[in-house]
């Protein structure tokens, strides 16, 4: 009886604190029509397909825009209020919602960009600045390079 009531107590003053058990974390949807696959294939393998993709840009000089880690930023970025892709520091960042929740160091980031690049705008590109004549580099004290040499 006296627990009890040391129990009924310390619920009522808020002293105990129940543990909450988290359910699966709400994963943000991507902006593409679909994945490279299905969402428990990619929770299971992204890693290893990240790592596949890694040794076959390294080591095989093969870059595909489609399946690199690009690619994912560039479709699963989470916005913040203002509208701007979040970094890795924030905790709605895609990737920290279920790494953070499985307790897992995302390494990533320490060497490559955690949100996709600006997009540039849909104008033309600028046009390059004309060279100027070797004349105008040498009357300016710029060096001008040096000449190549034909066959010998």
């Amino acid at each position: 009886m006296r627990i009890l009531a040391a129990l009924l107590i310390a619920l009522s003053l808020g002293g105990l604190a129940l543990p909450v058990l988290a359910g699966p974390p709400d994963v943000p949807k991507g902006a593409g029509e679909k994945c490279l696959a299905d969402a428990a294939t990619m929770r299971r393998n992204h890693m290893s397909m990240l790592m596949h993709r890694r040794d076959a840009t390294m080591h095989q000089g093969v870059r595909a825009s489609t399946n690199g880690l690009k690619a994912c930023l560039d479709c699963h970025a989470v916005n913040d209020g203002a509208g701007q892709p979040v970094g890795i520091d924030s905790d709605k960042h895609f990737c920290r919602v279920c790494h953070d929740y499985a307790a897992v160091k995302v390494d990533c980031f320490e060497c490559h960009a955690s949100k996709p690049a600006a997009k540039k705008a849909a104008e033309a590109p600028a046009e390059a600045e004309p060279m100027a004549p070797p004349e105008a580099a040498q009357e300016s004290g710029a060096a001008t390079p040096p000449k190549p040499e034909g066959p010998k």
